[in-house]
Parts: C-alpha cells; structure tokens; sequence
C-alpha cells in the first residue's frame, strides 16, 4: 500500500532539516513544541512517535485517519512507529468529552475490536516497521501500592482542570473516581514506551501534557505534543461520527466510498488532501478532477489500486455520462417501499442506501420539490403520494445518489 501517496517517493535523505520539520508540522492543529521538535530531530536519531487508540468499536472511519497518516510520515522519514493498543484503558473508557461515564467493555471484546482495528490500521501504517504494543502488558501487573504511588503524582485540582470534568461538576453531573485514572493511565504508556512524539486529536492535550509531567519526574526527556485536528464529516460542519450520520468507513465497498467523497465541498475537499493523504491539491487541475482524484485515491489505499480506478469509471457512468441503466447501483427491495409515502420511500432509502438520516423538511425542500427525486427519469415532487415502483427502475435522489429497485 505504501506506492498509494506522494511519501512513498520521498526519500528522507534529499530532505533539508527545515523540509522535514515543515512537512510534519503541515496539518497540524498544534505542536508544543516546533523548537522541541526540531532539536530532537538534530540528534540524528529514530524518534519513538507514540499514538495510543482505544479500540472501543470494530471499524473505523476516515476521521480516525487523521492521526495514522501522522505517524505514516514519521515513519516513512525513518522514525519509529509506536502504536499502543489500549486493551486496558478502553475497559475504562476515555472520558474526553463526554458529559457521563462511557459503558464498560469486556477484554474479550477490546480484544475483538483491536483485530479488525489494526488490520485496517496497516493500510496505511508499514506493519513490519511499527512497533505493536498492548498497555495491559504493564497496568495488569501493577499491584495496587504501585497504583496509589502512581495517584499521589498528580493532584485532583490538576485532574478538574480538564474541561469535560470541570463542566460535569458545574453541572451536578457525575465524575468516577474510575475516569480520573484515564489521564493518568494514558501519561504512563508515554513513560513506558519511552515516547519522543505523542500524536493524538486536539481533544487529548490534557492527556498528553500529563505523559510529559510523568517522563519529566522519571527524569526522562520529555515528549513533544502533537495535535491533529479533528476531521469535519461530509457536510462540512460537524466532527466526522457514526452518530452524525457524515462518515466515511474504511470497510465500505469502494463505490460507496467513492460516491462518498464526490459529495463534499471543494473547500472541504482541500482539507482531505492535507489531513487524509498528506499533501496539498494540485491547483492546476480542474476542482472536479480533482475531486475524482481524491476519491480515487482514498478508495485505491483502503482497498487496491484496481478498485479504485473501477470505483471512478463507475461514477463517471453514472453521473458524468449519465448511464444509470448500465452502473452498478445499491440495490432496493420494492416489497421494502410497499405502501410508503414518497417522502417515507426516500428517507428510507436514503438511510438504508446511503447511511444518511435525513428531516422531512430538508426532503422536501432540497430533494423532492426541487425534482431531484425521479423514477426512472420522472420527477416525483408530491411528497404525500403513494410511491409505486416497480423491479428494475432506478429511483435518482439526487445527481450522486441513485438505487436500482429489485
């Protein structure tokens, strides 16, 4: 997979100092600090660039990229890829950003979610140069005195000077002593391992600053903070989530995938080139080719060079010669539609199709009142008739979203 970006033809050995900082600063949120880093970088050594995941669900989605694509560069300049599987801290659960304790996972499925976790992590990530490590192995060993000792380095006016905890309190909300831990926990992988480098979203700075206070009392050079921003979803607005229904998986089909990635903004669009491939945009190509490019490429790394270029030549069938007869569509049971309402039809559809939830307000407004919405070319724009399809017609709900019923 490494022929897949613009990194697998660098060779780090025709890089000037100053061009390796710029380019692992470049889509950064925030590095503390560049000075730190760029010493570290003058010692002519293999850093150990630490990113530490909670695999708290099977899949993941292009938002979870962000911070692999990070480490992918760190690692294709010669540094040392650390990735902490945190089979012990995801039975705890992180409790960034969140106003109540996260339900409690069982080792036996942590364990389950790291598989398909890491395999779709070594898409992007070389495998046989990132060091795989399970931070169960040193917090299963601890006996509680070792644990206390641990607590009685940090203070709890520290710990309620994290903002999530700090709101819950204001609020009458409750904080487990358990959820405390997390920080901490955290902060002494990055004393295990040894990191040089933490990556992690914007929302860990608090977590990471307290890595460094720990190396910093073991008498250990501290780390440098790395944040990376955390990926807007496909309507530009809102944090990339299952919940929000504006994701990308990296297990879907590629022509979903592709589909996908045609609907954002070009604006948007930028913003995956530098956070998702690690480059800018070449402005010399056309927005839409561009685009198509993006798409391409993304579909090519999470599945393989060939699907990619399928994925194209069948969005291009669909909507640039405008084919529909001839694409491969997702496909519909009409007994599923049966006595539905067009609205209804299309808002299930479009959950269904396209794991996109969607208000009757905005059906109408932008999809079915505008004709949008056509089977087999015939504009349905009374959003209360009873929809009637039959097997094989294609019902369009949109420019890039179309099915075939069956």
């Amino acid at each position: 997979m490494l022929e897949n970006t613009a990194w697998a033809r660098f060779d780090p050995a025709l890089m000037s100092m100053d061009d390796a900082l710029a380019q692992l600063v470049g889509g950064t949120a925030k590095v503390l600090s560049e000075k730190e880093l760029a010493e570290k970088l003058k010692e002519g050594r293999p850093l150990r660039i630490k990113l530490g995941v909670d695999p708290t669900a099977p899949d993941i989605h292009l938002g979870h990229t962000v911070p692999l694509e990070k480490l992918r560069q760190f690692q294709q300049l010669g540094h040392q890829a650390v990735l902490i599987i945190g089979d012990f801290t995801a039975t705890v659960g992180d409790p960034t950003g969140r106003s109540s304790a996260r339900p409690p996972l069982t080792r036996e499925e942590v364990l389950a979610n790291a598989q398909t976790y890491t395999d779709q992590a070594f898409k992007i990530l070389d495998k046989k140069k990132t060091e795989v490590v399970f931070n169960g192995e040193w917090f299963r060993s601890m006996t509680y005195e070792q644990v206390l000792k641990l607590n009685a380095r940090v203070t709890m006016q520290q710990m309620l000077q994290r903002e999530d905890f700090k709101e819950r309190v204001a609020k009458g909300q409750e904080v487990r002593l358990h959820e405390v831990q997390y920080p901490i926990m955290q902060g002494w992988d990055s004393v295990e391992v040894r990191s040089d480098v933490e990556i992690g979203g914007t929302d860990q700075l608090f977590n990471i600053l307290v890595g460094r206070d720990l190396q910093k009392e073991e008498g250990m050079p501290q780390q440098v903070v790395m944040l990376m921003p955390l990926l807007e979803g496909l309507d530009g607005v809102k944090k990339m989530s299952k919940s929000s229904h504006n994701y990308v998986g990296v297990s879907e089909v590629p022509n979903e995938m592709f589909g996908k990635l045609m609907s954002v903004s070009d604006e948007l669009m930028d913003r995956y080139y530098l956070l998702l491939l690690g480059e800018k945009r070449d402005e010399a190509l056309h927005p839409m080719e561009a685009k198509k490019e993006l798409a391409r490429r993304i579909v090519a790394r999470y599945h393989s060079e060939e699907e990619g270029k399928a994925a194209r030549e069948d969005w291009e069938t669909r909507f640039s010669k405008r084919d529909l007869n001839a694409a491969d569509l997702p496909e519909i049971s009409c007994a599923d539609l049966e006595g539905k309402t067009v609205i209804e039809a299309v808002s299930y559809v479009f959950q269904e199709a396209f794991q996109m939830k969607k208000s009757n307000g905005e059906l109408r407004k932008q999809f079915i009142t505008t004709g949008a919405v056509q089977l087999d070319g015939e504009k349905l724009t009374d959003h209360q008739a009873a929809f009637s399809g039959a097997a094989g017609q294609v019902l369009r709900m949109s420019k890039k979203q179309s099915v075939r019923l069956i």
